[in-house]
């Protein structure tokens, strides 16, 4: 197969993107963040042809579970379910407010319980919001750091919100608007989405090892 019959033939398999919001109000500017760079990645890969299927995640509703799962090591049938999308997912969108110059509590357990493996190779778009451009840095100097310990493949650009940000253009030190940001995060996620094979690959928990041998389960006779 050629690399463009590839290419057309991972565009053509629907994709998986997930987007995991840890806001805690209702409504949320963690939540209106992160369905702004969900939109902005659709759009994009809409305009490559791709079909995706999103699933978005609010861990406010899973905070009882995450817990319980830390406590008892088990996860309940609807955090196991959100566990199984990000692991599965062609892409994901992380976002968190910033509370004492890092990543909420309720985020960074939910990473917690996730399995050690499960996000190696995963195209991750980190966004975060606070109350003002102080915290931008716990992107850099936090989130992006627990992503790579994970082995997921964070993306140049990170989107930071603060509550200035939403009503206005670029700031005086010539930084992109939250929209061009939002943008250029999208199309850059979109990209590594095109071509992810992730969701198409399933796992079968009852196969056998490649290495496995039952001729030697039994004595000789």
């Amino acid at each position: 197969m050629t690399n463009n019959a590839a290419m057309s033939n991972n565009a053509a398999m629907s994709k998986k993107l997930v987007v995991v919001s840890a806001g805690l109000s209702q409504p949320s500017s963690t939540r209106l963040l992160a369905d702004r760079l969900s939109e902005a990645a659709l759009a994009e890969l809409d305009l490559r042809g791709a079909s995706v299927d999103l699933e978005v995640i609010e861990l406010r509703d899973l905070a009882q579970d995450i817990t319980n799962n830390l406590l008892t090591g088990f996860a309940s049938p609807r955090l196991q379910s959100a566990l199984d999308a990000v692991s599965r997912a062609d892409g994901l969108i992380a976002v968190t407010p910033i509370f004492t110059a890092s990543y909420s509590g309720l985020f960074k357990s939910f990473f917690d319980v996730i399995d050690n493996a499960a996000l190696t190779g995963l195209p991750v778009l980190i966004a975060a919001t606070g109350g003002t451009s102080r915290h931008s840095l716990a992107l850099d100097h936090a989130v992006r750091p627990l992503f790579s310990y994970l082995r997921a493949v964070v993306l140049p650009t990170a989107v930071f919100a603060a509550s200035e940000d939403w009503g206005g253009g670029a700031d005086v030190t010539g930084t992109a608007s939250l929209p061009d940001r939002i943008r250029r995060a999208g199309r850059e996620l979109a990209a590594q989405v095109e071509v992810s094979t992730r969701s198409a690959e399933v796992v079968d928990p009852f196969a056998l090892d490649a290495s496995f041998d039952p001729s030697g389960m039994f004595p000789a006779r």
